[in-house]
Formats: structure tokens, sequence, C-alpha cells
């Protein structure tokens, strides 16, 4: 069995590296979006909108001059992505849609149960069949049905049933609105009909853990949010699998120093580790330039968050569900990556009747902020990068923020 002994900061790079951050970007344009997706398997999707949503913020940190309109080509026009559950709600690639059979076919068994939500699924089936793509309030229905976390119209939850068990999918979106119509309407009939390429229970959790692996790059085997999202495989199972994918190397061992327990990346991903193994001092991408980037909140980067503050010195909490009270630093918070250490973080939040990014808060990290050569201008590129990403016209900075953080004013419009 092949093993790695690396540094905090070499395993850092590989991460950085993997995730194609900083000095490894990607090109700019559509195909890069595709490109991300697949190689990472899957980004979170949040309906959140404060200053962009989440896959859009995972998407402009890698993609120079990434707007939101190439995402939604990718998925509601050239159908090569897809809106679907993997992390939580998610995006994924199209042709991934045979490997989710099964969880398709626990939500029949789970959902199909529910005699009132079926007896809505008939009437669902005739209005799209007869109307073609709707929404629930596109249904005159109002009863209600009590539903995940509260009680909700019985048409929505018939809509979702049918699109958790793959006989809908999302036409598309209108704000966080999803639209519904027949699977078999949107997608390849051939891949519909294509049967589930993990036969046994074992060969699953082989092909869910390895893709878990390489949504981060780099990863243990211990609870957190890592894992998160990958249904009926549990601890003893996960380390089944570990164990099956090391004996046929698919995945390889890294111990780094001062961590305890061992971290696993692919196979396929071993070049990359070594490549920044190789690297002499001075010679990393890192060591001649600096590039900065905002983070989402979700990003597949920071999905470990025990993992992040092990590496790289930084705790990131998002606090979006905190009361006000409780938070330590603000409701829509997103890190600033500076090479290959965070350096801040920092609240936008975006006026769309203005058209400002307003940065109601900056919180440097101990030891950053102005003085630090370099950082300040790399900081003003990344924000200003979220901004055109937004269509933003303007970044504006309150007084009070600009004098407490050190940022000055922001000069001009974008």
């Amino acid at each position: 069995m092949i093993s790695y002994k690396v540094s905090k900061r070499q395993a850092a790079q590989f991460l950085l590296k993997h995730q194609r951050l900083g000095p490894y970007r990607l090109p700019s344009g559509k195909e890069s979006v595709y490109r991300y997706i697949r190689h990472v398997n899957c980004i979170q999707y949040d309906p959140l909108n404060i200053a962009g949503h989440n896959h859009e913020l995972v998407l402009q940190a890698r993609i120079p001059g990434f707007t939101p309109g190439m995402a939604q080509e990718l998925l509601y026009q050239d159908r090569l992505l897809l809106d679907g559950w993997d992390k939580n709600m998610s995006i994924y690639c199209t042709e991934d849609w045979p490997y989710f059979r099964r969880l398709r076919d626990s939500a029949a068994a789970r959902y199909g149960s529910n005699e009132a939500v079926m007896a809505m699924v008939h009437n669902v089936r005739a209005e799209i069949a007869e109307r073609g793509p709707l929404s629930s309030l596109d249904m005159g229905w109002k009863d209600k049905v009590d539903w995940a976390w509260a009680p909700a119209r019985l048409s929505r939850a018939a809509l979702e049933s049918m699109y958790f068990w793959g006989e809908l999918s999302v036409h598309h979106r209108v704000h966080t609105r999803r639209y519904y119509d027949f699977a078999a309407n949107l997608l390849p009939k051939e891949l519909l009909a294509e049967p589930e390429p993990n036969p046994s229970e074992e060969s699953y959790q082989e092909w869910y853990v390895l893709r878990r692996i390489g949504a981060i790059g780099l990863l243990w085997n211990r609870a957190g949010d890592g894992w998160l999202g990958i249904s009926n495989i549990k601890s003893a199972d996960r380390a089944g699998a570990i164990q099956r994918l090391l004996l046929a190397d698919s995945i390889r061992e890294v111990r780094v120093e001062g961590i305890k327990p061992p971290l696993f990346i692919r196979t396929s991903d071993a070049p990359d580790l070594e490549t920044i193994l190789k690297c002499k001092t001075g010679e990393s991408p890192f060591d001649s330039g600096y590039y900065a980037a905002a983070l989402a909140p979700l990003d597949n980067l920071i999905w470990d968050r025990e993992l992040i503050r092990q590496l790289f010195g930084f705790q990131y909490r998002w606090e979006v569900y905190k009361p006000a009270g409780e938070r330590q630093y603000g409701y829509y918070v997103l890190p600033l990556l500076y090479g290959d250490r965070f350096a801040a973080r920092f609240e936008p939040v975006m006026d769309k009747a203005t058209g400002d990014l307003i940065l109601r808060n900056w919180w440097w990290e101990a030891g950053e902020g102005p003085h630090i050569s370099g950082l300040m201008a790399a900081a003003k590129s990344a924000v200003s990068t979220l901004a055109r990403s937004l269509g933003a016209l303007r970044i504006t900075v309150p007084p009070a923020v600009a004098a407490q953080s050190g940022i000055g004013e922001w000069d001009g419009d974008l």
C-alpha cells in the first residue's frame, strides 16, 4: 500500500490545487464550470441569495469571468448538469444519474406509502401532461400535509416526492422556485434506462466513499460534514469501503504531520500531490505570488470544518441559523483565502435596487491586515471579482467598517 508523509502546508497546498483555487484556477468560460464539477463530482446548492447563491460563489472563486448565466445554461438548456440530492441539495453532472438509482428507489418506497400524497400524484401527472412544466403554486389545491420541517401544500409534497423518486426533474427555476417536468422529457432515454452501475451494496459504498473523497480532495474517516448526505452508509460501512479501496489502490493514505488520523486521496489525484512534494523552497506557486478568493460558506474546500481548522488554523462556522445574539461574526460571512492561508472574513450584501455590493463587516485573522505587502490589493481584487460576477455596479464600504478594518473606501465603480 502506497502512503505519503506530508507537512500541513503541503497538504493545504494539495487541497488548493485539487480545488482549482489560487494559481490553479481554471480558464474562463462555461466549459470550465462543467470541468470543475466533473472533477469534484458535485457542488452544494442553497436557496439563500445574500450575495449570490452558494454554487455561484463556489464557481466565481475558480473561474475568471464567471457569471450565474453559465451555470443556468448548463443546467436548464444544455442539460449537462442536474439539480439533485448528493451532498444535501447539489448540482452534479447529468451523466451520474444512473448511480443514484438506489436513492430514487428508496425515495419511492418511502414517499409512496403516503396515501394522501399518492392520491395527489395522479392529479399532478395529469396537470403536467396537459400544461407542461409547473411549480406547486401553479396548482390550485390548498390542502396541506405534514412535510419535512413543517406543513406544506399537498401539491408541493407530491411534486417533491415525484422529483425524489426520479419521475420529475427540474425544468427551470425562477429565483429559487423549481418548475418541474417529466424526467423523460428532459433527459436522454438511454440514460433513464441505464441500470444501476453498482449491483452490490459493497460496490455502491465504495463508489460513494470514493466520490466524496474526490469532492473535497483529502478526507479522513471520522464523523463530520465531509460525509454529510451519504444515505444508508454508516461508519462501519464507510470503514470497510475505505479498506477495500486501499487494497484496490483506488485511494491512498496520506499521513499529515501533527494530525493523528490518516487521510485519503483518490489514486487518480496522486500525481498532483507528488508535484507538491517535489517543490523545493521558493519553487511553489504560492511563494512567487499570491492570489485571493472569496469562498462560499458551503465551498467544497471547507466542507469538513475540523479538517480546515487543523490544516489551515482557520475556524469557520456558518452562522445563518444562529440567533443574532449568539453569532460571533455575522449572518452571511464569507472566508477570504489569500495564497495558501485564510487572511480574513467579511459580510457582503448585494443591494439589487442600487447595484451596490455592500461590505457590512470585515474581520482580519490574527496577524493579517493592510500592513502585509500585497494582501490589501489581492483582497480588493477578490471582492471585485465577486462583485462583477453578481453584476454589481459598485462596491461600498460603510465609513465605520472602512476605518475599523483599515481597508478604506473602494475606488470608483466596477
